[in-house]
């Protein structure tokens, strides 16, 4: 084991707002009807899924599942944060800069779990667009 990982903490290396994004599970759900659907899996083997239901043009709801690890549970959390309430058009400004600086502390090696949990936001928000535009495909999903 290297010196550096020896004198690392866990706790003290994180900030508060990563370290409640990476624990935090209010928004882990499956949507049964959700308006916008994206899954991907990343390099990593972990799986993200969005699920998001529209009022309008706005994202009212916003959850997420997972097959992933902490720095993956944070970036979804931030991506909740920083789309719900958001107009669709608006949330595709979320970028992986963005999460990871909204996270303040994700570790470097791990920015490929914000680029894979937005990468899914953008499946789910382009599925929203098609739903808009033909209601009918959302019956057969």
């Amino acid at each position: 084991m290297d010196a550096q990982k020896e004198n690392s903490d866990f706790w003290q290396d994180h900030s508060l707002v990563f370290l409640e994004m990476a624990f935090r599970s209010d928004s882990r759900e499956r949507l049964e009807k959700a308006d916008g659907y994206g899954k991907k899996t990343g390099d990593c083997g972990d799986t993200v899924e969005f699920f998001l239901n529209l009022e309008g043009d706005t994202i009212r709801i916003l959850s997420y599942d997972i097959n992933g690890c902490l720095n993956t549970n944070a970036c979804c959390n931030a991506i909740v944060s920083l789309a719900r309430g958001k107009a669709l058009d608006a949330a595709w400004e979320i970028s992986p800069e963005q999460v990871a600086g909204f996270l303040e502390s994700l570790p470097r090696d791990h920015f490929h779990c914000a680029e894979l949990a937005v990468g899914t936001l953008y499946l789910a928000l382009t599925n929203a667009r098609e739903n808009q535009r033909s209601p009918w495909k959302k019956l057969y999903r």
